[in-house]
């Protein structure tokens, strides 16, 4: 007999659940996606804006990720007609589908390091206590 998960009155399964869940992350994945669309969800972005915000990442590293965040509509690519060209990123509608959830991971993760850093001091202190 197959398990009915229920969310909000209504039943789901547990794979189909899990398969759009893993859909997301490979569309996300990675270390840096979530980063730059993070970033862009405060407005648009130049490349060069892009490297110094999203600390440690390499240009070709930045330009795939672009790319691929392109290909599945998080972003658009604008190319001004200036001299020297001007390349600026934005985040579309459709990726801005993604903002209640990086404000609930944001929020998670800050929680998290409050947390962790607790944790931490308790553990100090009773080191200190058994000395």
């Amino acid at each position: 007999m197959e398990k009915k998960v229920f969310i909000d009155q209504k039943p789901l399964q547990c794979p189909s659940q899990l398969k759009a869940i893993h859909d997301t992350m490979d569309i996300l994945s990675g270390k840096w996606k979530i980063t730059i669309i993070g970033c862009l969800s405060f407005g648009n972005k130049r490349f060069m804006d892009l490297m110094r915000e999203v600390e440690g990442i390499g240009s070709k590293m930045l330009s795939k990720e672009l790319q691929e965040l392109e290909i599945n509509g998080l972003i658009s690519r604008t190319v001004q007609p200036t001299k020297p060209v001007t390349v600026e990123y934005a985040i579309t509608a459709y990726g801005q589908t993604l903002r209640p959830i990086l404000w609930e991971m944001a929020d998670w993760g800050q929680h998290h390091r409050i947390k962790v850093k607790s944790s931490f001091k308790k553990e100090v202190e009773n080191g200190l206590e058994m000395d």
